[in-house]
């Protein structure tokens, strides 16, 4: 079953739910908000074709993992990094801390699933049947719809 993780409108929690019959509102176990949700029989069914929260269709996929930490982790290989320039007698050694933290990467890409996520709303989906259909994060098209309102409709933007 696809499990939704929306974006709470006042306090910006997380508000985890799955798709069902008898949920049109999504309440968030920090601040109590209720925000609407619109499931139709797509979503039940695990299919990922219009987001429940903003009901738009544009959608990007990635690997789950958090980007918080990915950054906390280069940001310590990094003054790993610098530590081993300046104050050891072997400044050659300098790359080792960002060539283990690639490797770690690499190693996570391979092992981690992809979710989708909505363009407009941020909205987080999980254990989506028809996620080889979502393409990946464009960056002009990201671009539009936060800063232009633009709605693709579901079409992916492509120059080529």
């Amino acid at each position: 079953m696809m499990e939704i993780t929306l974006t709470c409108e006042d306090c910006g929690s997380a508000i985890s739910i799955y798709p069902t019959k008898d949920v049109d509102k999504a309440k968030c176990q920090i601040c109590n908000h209720e925000q609407s949700v619109k499931f139709n029989d797509d979503h039940f069914e695990s299919i990922l074709l219009d987001c429940p929260s903003c009901e738009r269709k544009d959608f990007y996929k990635q690997k789950d993992f958090n980007r918080k930490i990915g950054v906390i982790i280069y940001m310590i290989a990094a003054a790993v990094s610098t530590y081993i320039f300046v104050a050891t007698e072997v400044p050659w050694y300098a790359p080792v801390p960002f060539i283990v933290t690639y490797a770690i990467d690499f190693f996570l890409f391979q092992k981690l699933d992809p979710i989708a996520i909505c363009y407009k709303c941020h909205t987080i989906f999980r254990n989506v049947k028809n996620i080889e259909e979502i393409h990946d994060f464009n960056h002009e098209m990201n671009d539009r719809i936060i800063y232009a309102d633009h709605d693709f409709g579901g079409e992916h933007l492509d120059h080529h």
